[in-house]
């Protein structure tokens, strides 16, 4: 997937805002991403880029995740504290990388993304402390979305999604959720997109927004 650069993605409104001093010092040493804006403005694609070097071999397993968070969790004051929880705990990478060991396929199908969803909430393996399946789904958005390739996505699962997303699109609880739940959700927004000509994150980012319309 490659992104032009300084290009927005239809349908985001605006970056997450982080304090990035605050976030370099209490994160574990070579975990921030220097590839992120020093303005501390992080779009969607500046965390794609840092996803791309990731799938090259560029960036580590801990720093994708950072880069992650850092986008997820925004100006939230405790998001540093957490990412450091979720790094310490993996201190070698090797959870994180096997969770997304077959992500970077060109195109991961529904099978690829089950087993990484499985992964994530496998406490033997690579399940980390403060990453649930609303944060470890914005890391599988990020290694797996495949611009302009259509079909089933991984997309963003947390509770604003769940609690916005129609009764048919699968998703039941408001946390949680299985990994059917989300492949119901990405088979939904699939089908969506393709009657509406738009990428699978634009009618999540749609739903997200609250501006999603039948």
């Amino acid at each position: 997937m490659q992104m032009a650069e300084g290009v927005v993605l239809p349908g985001e409104p605006a970056p997450a805002s982080v304090r990035v001093e605050r976030w370099r010092t209490g994160l574990p040493p070579g975990a921030w991403p220097d590839t992120l804006p020093a303005s501390g403005e992080i779009w969607r694609r500046d965390v794609f880029a840092v996803a791309e070097a990731y799938r090259a071999g560029v960036a580590s397993p801990r720093q994708l995740l950072t880069a992650v968070l850092a986008w997820g969790y925004g100006p939230i004051g405790y998001g540093p504290w957490r990412a450091a929880r979720s790094l310490d705990a993996d201190p070698d990478g090797k959870r994180l990388a096997y969770a997304l060991e077959e992500m970077s396929a060109p195109a991961p199908d529904e099978e690829t993304l089950r087993s990484a969803y499985r992964r994530f909430r496998d406490p033997d393996h690579c399940r980390l402390p403060w990453l649930g399946p609303g944060l470890f789904t914005k890391v599988l958005y990020f290694v797996g979305y495949r611009r302009g390739a259509g079909g089933i996505q991984p997309l963003n699962l947390d509770r604003v999604v769940a609690g916005r997303l129609p009764a048919e699109a699968g998703v039941r609880r408001q946390n949680g959720w299985s990994s059917e739940e989300w492949l119901a959700y990405l088979r939904w927004a699939a089908e969506q997109a393709q009657a509406k000509g738009i990428e699978a994150d634009a009618v999540e980012m749609a739903v997200v927004h609250d501006r999603w319309v039948r």
